[in-house]
């Protein structure tokens, strides 16, 4: 073997032991930042920002790499954001997320980029940056982030009235189009020095239409591929869905279209259809966006050096204020004035989780891969407003809906988590133990139930195990139960005083 290669094969041991050690670092950060109330992101940011050339001095600049791996996580991101999000539940206010995904965008980074031109202008006495650059700057930090609004709310389990978390998730899931294609318009504009406002409204309507009809298309066809494909080994359907996300971001894109929006939807189609094996897949693509999220971060916090945004810090702290406290609730008032559905109190919430997270720092690099004059100092000024923005927003996503009286009593949902196939004809259904029960004994073979009932399961302080006959219950316990009569069981449950349950029929 030649010299050069074993060289090569300890330099790839070392960035292989470098990104494990990174990796564990950044989880058990998360864990202890989790206590304090950090979002998960943010702390991988930091980690990156440590690992990185200001902090243990990892070496990494290459802004192609950064983007392209940007573009796969966000692609990733965004088709699980789909799976994870309920037609059913986002169905009532779709017009309204829409509205926000486009219209509110476009007004953010009008009002952010005009502030920041003259920003610019009144603290140095001179055109810093054009217009155009300004109006850049603010674009593609012009969306919320689907990345953060995805993690922190469903992390924390935040439950919202007036069908908040559905219109939220709904517009980060699909406002990233949006300020993709302004960004990209505009370092058109400042390359070539014109663009007609037709040209430009022209390219933002094929780039939605065909974004969004082919990612309808597209998952329509992927649930028929992984229904019909039968493969023999289980492990492959969550690798057919990752290689279809791709697929399909690649394919609209080269068609003109949005691949972010493509994507989006078709995760959209996705998760709200029956495939084969759908919990499993989308249990492995969980931990497969988890992993991707937090590779990207630390990317991010690799990338940065961190002594080059002290000088940016002054204008961007004014600019982020801006944005956070003027431009986002303008966008989102004047964007919802044709609908009834939230409330004064609703659109406060809803201005004030205009999160910034990874999706602007990954279009602000476009600037620099475009090699504009002021790209660098855009790349700054952005990645200081996504830390503002994670850590004044994204710390009290739960504490301002509390003050606004925004939160609500969870809906009970099934503990256990688990599917029968639609041919099996039976019902399975959780209950809760309490002390109503308990007077009837303690033990499960005291319970009195119909035949053909099984309890096989009973979850008690987040662990599981099988119930026998002389299994003592506890207060709290959750048991799950399985009958092939559910109106016998049903009845057995109000005798026994049995009130909270869950019930699924298969």
């Amino acid at each position: 073997m030649p010299e050069n290669s074993h060289l090569l094969f300890q330099h790839s041991e070392a960035v292989l032991l470098i990104a494990s050690v990174i990796l564990f670092f950044s989880i058990f950060a998360s864990k202890a930042g989790y206590r304090f109330g950090l979002p998960s992101l943010l702390i991988f940011l930091g980690v990156g920002m440590l690992f990185g050339s200001d902090g243990l001095g990892i070496q990494f600049s290459n802004s192609d790499i950064a983007q392209f791996i940007g573009m796969v996580a966000l692609t990733i991101i965004l088709f699980s954001g789909g799976m994870d999000t309920k037609l059913s539940e986002v169905r009532p206010v779709m017009a309204q997320g829409l509205v926000l995904a486009t219209l509110g965008v476009l007004l953010t980074a009008i009002l952010g980029g005009i502030f920041t031109y003259y920003l610019f202008y009144w603290v140095t006495g001179k055109e810093i940056l054009t217009l155009a650059e300004a109006l850049l700057l603010t674009a593609v930090m012009s969306s919320t982030d689907s990345a953060s609004v995805f993690a922190i709310l469903r992390g924390r389990k935040v439950h919202l009235k007036e069908r908040l978390h559905s219109a939220l998730e709904l517009e980060s899931g699909s406002n990233d189009p949006m300020a993709y294609l302004l960004t990209i318009m505009l370092i058109a504009y400042i390359q070539e020095g014109n663009m007609s406002i037709g040209y430009a409204i022209l390219s933002l309507i094929i780039g939605l239409t065909v974004g969004a009809l082919g990612g309808y298309l597209l998952g329509k066809v992927l649930v028929l591929l992984i229904n019909k494909i039968n493969v023999h080994n289980e492990s492959y359907y969550p690798i057919l869905l990752l290689a279809g996300a791709i697929f399909i971001f690649a394919i609209t894109t080269l068609c003109k279209g949005n691949g972010y929006l493509g994507v989006y939807v078709a995760g959209l189609i996705v998760g709200n259809s029956k495939i084969v094996h759908k919990k499993r897949t989308g249990m492995f693509f969980d931990g497969f966006t988890w992993l991707f999220q937090i590779a990207m971060f630390l990317m991010l916090g690799l990338l940065v050096n961190p002594h080059e945004l002290l000088p940016v810090a002054g204008i961007a702290l004014g600019i982020g204020a801006f944005i956070i406290i003027v431009a986002r609730p303008l966008s989102v008032f004047i964007s919802l004035i044709p609908f009834k559905n939230f409330s004064f109190k609703g659109k406060l919430y809803i201005s004030w989780v205009g999160l910034r997270g990874a999706v602007p720092i990954i279009f602000a690099i476009y600037p620099l891969t475009a090699n504009l004059t002021h790209a660098g100092m855009i790349f700054n000024v952005v990645f200081f407003i996504t830390i503002l923005s994670l850590i004044v927003q994204g710390t009290t996503v739960v504490s301002v809906a509390n003050w606004l009286g925004l939160t609500e009593k969870p809906i009970r949902k099934d503990v256990f988590g688990i599917e029968l196939p639609d041919d099996i004809k039976s019902a399975m259904s959780e209950i809760e133990i309490t002390s109503e029960v308990l007077k009837h004994g303690n033990k499960l073979m005291e319970l009195v139930l119909p035949d053909h009932t099984l309890a096989v399961m009973v979850m008690r302080d987040n662990h599981y195990f099988i119930p026998k006959g002389n299994t003592i219950l506890q207060k709290n316990d959750k048991l799950l139960m399985i009958s092939d009569n559910d109106t016998a069981l049903l009845q057995a449950y109000e005798a026994l005083g049995i009130s909270d349950y869950t019930l699924k029929k298969n």
